[in-house]
C-alpha cells in the first residue's frame, strides 16, 4: 500500500481511495490522478480496504471488481453501510449483469476498463459535485428551495438528507438526486432519458440500465412495493412516475 502526495498539492485537492490489484495501472492512474489536484491512497487487496477507508475517511472511493481476498461488489456493500459518498466501478468486465450487480450493491457509477484517465478525471469531479450539491442540472441548491416535502417525504437539499415519516433514509448520490427530479415533477411522467441526462450529465445511449437498476433500490429504500409501487410507478413505454398528488411544497 502507498500513498501519492506531495508538498504542492491544493488545500482543497479531494481525496480518493484507489481499490486495483494491477499495481503498475494502479499507480499510473494515481499519478494521473494526482497531477490533476486529487490526493490518492491506493490499496490493492480486498480484505483491508474496509480498514484502509475508515482511516483515510476519502472523499470518493474507485473500487476494482476483481480483487484478492474479497470482491469488489461484497466490497461495495460493505462500504454503502456506511459512506454515503461516490463509490465507481472499475472493472474490465463488460456484460450488463455485471453493471447490473455493482449498481445494485451500491456503486454510484460503473466504467469499464481501459478507460481514457481524462474521462476517468471528468466522471469523479461530475460525481463529486452531485454529492456536495453544487452541480449544474436540475438539483441545485442555488437554483430551488432546499427543502421539499411530498406527502410523508422530506428532501432537505442543503443537507443532503431525505426523511420518511420523519425517519432518516440514507441514499446514494444518484439516489437522491434521482428522488429531487421525480419530486420536482410529481405527477409528470419523466421518461428514462430524461432522468440518464439530467443525472448523468450525458445523452442516453438507449442500452444503460442504471436508471432502472437505481429506481428498484430507491423503491426499496422508500418502502415501495417492487411488484406494485404506489410512489413511483412505472408506465410502460413512457418512464417513471412519482404518484401522489400532494404538492410540492
Amino acid at each position: 500500500m502507498l500513498s501519492v502526495n506531495s508538498s504542492n498539492s491544493s488545500v482543497g485537492s479531494r481525496h480518493v481511495l484507489l481499490v486495483e490489484d494491477d499495481a503498475r495501472l494502479a499507480q499510473l492512474t494515481a499519478n494521473y490522478l494526482h497531477q490533476n489536484g486529487f490526493l490518492v491512497a491506493l490499496e490493492h487487496h480486498g480484505d483491508r480496504v474496509l480498514d484502509k477507508f475508515r482511516s483515510l475517511q476519502p472523499d470518493i472511493v474507485i473500487l476494482d471488481l476483481s480483487l484478492p481476498g474479497k470482491d469488489g461488489v461484497e466490497i461495495c456493500a460493505e462500504l454503502r453501510t456506511e459512506f454515503n459518498g461516490p463509490i465507481i466501478m472499475m472493472t474490465a468486465r463488460s456484460a450488463d449483469i455485471d453493471q447490473v450487480i455493482g449498481l445494485e450493491n451500491g456503486a454510484d457509477d460503473y466504467i469499464v476498463k481501459p478507460v481514457e484517465p481524462v474521462v476517468l478525471v471528468a466522471r469523479l469531479r461530475a460525481l463529486l459535485r452531485r454529492a456536495q450539491g453544487s452541480g449544474e442540472g436540475l438539483v441545485s441548491i442555488e437554483n430551488s428551495s432546499q427543502l421539499m416535502s411530498f406527502g410523508d417525504l422530506t428532501v432537505d437539499q442543503a443537507r443532503q438528507e431525505v426523511r420518511l415519516q420523519g425517519n432518516k433514509i440514507e441514499l446514494t448520490t444518484h439516489e437522491f438526486d434521482l428522488l429531487c427530479i421525480l419530486i420536482k415533477n410529481a405527477g409528470k411522467v419523466i421518461s428514462r432519458e430524461e432522468l440518464f441526462k439530467q443525472t448523468r450529465g450525458i445523452d442516453y445511449d438507449g442500452l444503460d440500465r442504471s436508471i432502472d437498476v437505481r429506481i428498484s433500490r430507491l423503491r426499496k429504500k422508500l418502502g415501495d412495493d417492487s411488484k406494485r409501487p404506489h410512489r413511483i410507478k412505472t408506465v410502460w413505454g413512457k418512464g417513471y412516475l412519482l404518484s401522489s398528488m400532494n404538492d410540492v411544497q
